[in-house]
């Protein structure tokens, strides 16, 4: 993925104790004064916010006018490789919305604070899944993003994570590669048949659980990746924003 020119990120502190912390990094939108909304997004259970997935995309959403906040889970921050129970990552989440909400993400000049616009949160795999259950269980948000929602473990599809989704009342985007083995696109409509809330899909091609694509697909790589970048930024602002 080639570097994508945009201002350096800028280091949030976020307190989830009085003892334990993690970092988050607000990516500040270029072309001053966007009105799209801020999207927080969180990464997977096998990779940090400092990932060459993570890096790529919120550089690249930014340059195209999306405040972007990227953090670490608690398990990363302190460099451990099992990802925390369910009720700490959860908990991550709501400081880092907290934080986000009261004004502590950076905004630049004629810009609006992050937290005085429309919150959209989601993330990839594992940190989309458990945004998707702070929304479930009524934290306001103006609506989701899925990259790569993980529907149910690899050769498991009878154990779905799917039962809270009809709770979420905010749109949802859901990117999903067509051979990604935790949850394909057809699997993903009718685990959302019964929604309650709007549910777009927008499916790559050849992709896998990462997006990546064979070598001799149609698209390289990067136009993958390019495609699904404006795919949320026009999803953010017919949907949300």
């Amino acid at each position: 993925m080639p570097p994508v020119k945009t201002d350096k990120p800028e280091p949030i502190h976020v307190d989830i104790s009085p003892w334990d912390h993690v970092t988050a990094l607000a990516y500040r939108a270029a072309h001053g004064g966007s009105a799209a909304p801020t999207l927080i997004l969180a990464h997977g259970a096998g990779a940090n916010q400092t990932s060459s997935f993570m890096v790529h995309f919120a550089t690249a959403l930014a340059a195209r006018g999306v405040d972007t906040v990227t953090f670490n889970f608690l398990y990363t921050e302190q460099g451990r490789r099992l990802p925390d129970k369910n009720d700490r990552l959860e908990s991550c989440w709501r400081a880092v919305i907290a934080a986000v909400h009261g004004g502590n993400a950076p905004a630049g000049k004629n810009q609006q604070k992050a937290g005085r616009r429309k919150l959209v949160i989601g993330g990839k795999s594992m940190g989309g899944r458990i945004a998707s259950q702070i929304a479930a269980a009524g934290d306001g948000v103006a609506g989701l993003v899925f990259l790569g929602y993980p529907l149910h473990p690899p050769g498991r599809p009878d154990k779905l994570r799917s039962q809270h989704l009809g709770a979420i009342r905010a749109p949802m985007l859901f990117v999903q590669g067509s051979r990604d083995s935790f949850g394909t696109p057809d699997e993903l409509r009718a685990a959302l048949a019964d929604a309650n809330a709007a549910a777009d899909l927008f499916v790559v091609e050849g992709g896998d659980h990462s997006f990546k694509v064979p070598k001799r697909g149609a698209m390289p790589q990067d136009a993958v990746y390019d495609a699904m970048l404006d795919e949320i930024v026009r999803w953010l602002r017919e949907k949300v924003g």
